[in-house]
């Protein structure tokens, strides 16, 4: 058996690559090649592909992409609250999920929802290798038998903080927001507390054993992401970035398919640079950026804060665009929370995708364009990046003005009659082409 990445390097396009290539309308021989660089990944652990896995493509010849992160914690939730909340997100259009439940039971939920799951399914194996231990007992054994378990359980890609290095912690003293990353913080305390080097990085070739054989790609996680817009871009952020271009290298060289995970908290002119630096640094491999938010005085609305960072991040360079929901900073997530999320970032996505000029992507702007334009309210509330938020709002607004049925008003409900400029401007066409036929 091989990996994408073996078989794309050996001329073969799969199956995975097929699927791929006539859902984005991109040439297959291309994204093959693409593949074979390590510049798209199609993250398929054979496991859930057998079972009910749509492959998707992650890179910058393919539209953007969204994860949605749920998860239960020991605190709030649980497994039928998160199949609910992978539901939402899905149904609004998440190409990803994430599952960060901490806790008790995280076997049982993991499978619960990779069997719900007809996505790329993403899991941070550190949360469950702390599972009922301190960081003292943790041992290079305990991490590989926890990925080993995820990766048999049908697990697409891991992230897996394994650029952090001990040289790098005295760098994070003159942060604000020190280590906000879990992953990266309990790799911290573990190093700290052996006095060793991140078993992760230790461990790699190892960790790349276990996820060839199941095709499983690594997200190579960002453990000292900024956490505040004042710590961006620091000496901390760029070392650990330089020790994951390492790691790709690596990764690439064993058969895995690999991307690279980034902020953050990163000002709005920063956001650039980044991008390019990853790219550079990186060798292109495919960016997978959480937001970025652009500025920490918003909580409630980090969804918004996030979404602008997104769209110039997939503008710029990102290929992977994690989504950020109003709770974020402030507790759990619930299934609307999720859905504002995923809706927000997909919005995101779209309009960097249309500002990238991407193929046919402001195809379905323009169809809402033109049934707004004619007032045809049922292909506008279709076409609707939310239909079910729309058709609601415009329902109630037909209510307030006495019109049961939604296609029945000529006119804009924000509007009213006399001072729709659609309808007026529709009649000022009609009237045209009235004259053009006398």
């Amino acid at each position: 058996m091989t990996t994408q990445l073996q078989a794309a390097r050996e001329g073969q396009i799969t199956q995975e690559i097929k699927y791929v290539a006539e859902i984005e309308s991109v040439d297959t021989a291309k994204l093959c090649d693409a593949v074979a660089s390590g510049r798209v990944v199609i993250p398929t652990n054979r496991l859930h592909l057998e079972r009910n896995l749509k492959p998707a493509g992650i890179g910058r010849m393919l539209s953007t992409k969204i994860n949605a992160n749920i998860g239960a914690s020991s605190l709030r939730s649980g497994i039928e609250q998160e199949i609910e909340k992978m539901h939402s997100a899905i149904s609004v259009g998440a190409d990803a999920v994430m599952d960060l439940s901490t806790g008790e039971n995280l076997d049982e939920i993991r499978q619960r929802l990779l069997e719900a799951c007809p996505v790329p399914f993403g899991t941070v194996p550190i949360y469950q290798v702390i599972e009922g231990r301190g960081v003292e007992d943790i041992d290079h054994a305990t991490i590989l038998e926890v990925v080993s378990k995820q990766a048999q359980q049908g697990v697409d890609f891991f992230t897996i903080h394994a650029g952090l290095l001990r040289e790098h912690l005295p760098l994070v003293e003159k942060r604000v927001a020190g280590i906000v990353s879990r992953g990266g913080a309990l790799t911290a305390k573990w190093m700290l507390e052996h006095g060793l080097q991140n078993p992760m990085y230790e461990l790699f070739d190892e960790l790349c054993d276990i996820m060839v054989q199941y095709d499983v790609c690594f997200s190579l996680g960002d453990g000292l992401r900024p956490g505040c817009i004042a710590d961006a871009t620091d000496e901390a952020q760029i070392a650990e970035l330089r020790t994951l271009g390492e790691l790709v290298q690596r990764a690439r060289e064993k058969g895995c398919q690999v991307m690279v995970e980034g902020p953050g908290h990163v000002p709005y002119d920063q956001i650039k640079y980044n991008m390019e630096i990853e790219e550079e640094i990186c060798d292109g491999a495919p960016f997978y950026v959480l937001g970025p938010i652009v500025t920490d005085i918003a909580p409630g609305y980090d969804h918004i804060t996030s979404a602008i960072g997104g769209t110039a991040a997939a503008y710029y360079g990102a290929s992977f665009l994690c989504y950020v929901t109003p709770r974020e900073h402030l507790g759990l997530p619930d299934a609307d929370d999720v859905r504002a999320g995923v809706v927000a970032s997909k919005i995101a996505a779209h309009a960097a995708d249309v500002g990238r000029g991407m193929p046919g992507v402001a195809e379905r702007d323009s169809r809402l364009s033109k049934a707004r334009a004619e007032l045809n309210w049922e292909n506008h509330l279709s076409e609707s990046l939310d239909p079910q938020t729309a058709r609601a709002m415009h329902e109630a607004a037909c209510k307030e003005i006495g019109e049961d049925e939604i296609d029945k008003a000529d006119y804009c409900t924000m509007c009213g009659r006399q001072w729709c400029s659609v309808r007026i401007n529709r009649d000022i066409r009609q009237n045209e082409e009235q004259t053009k036929i006398d």
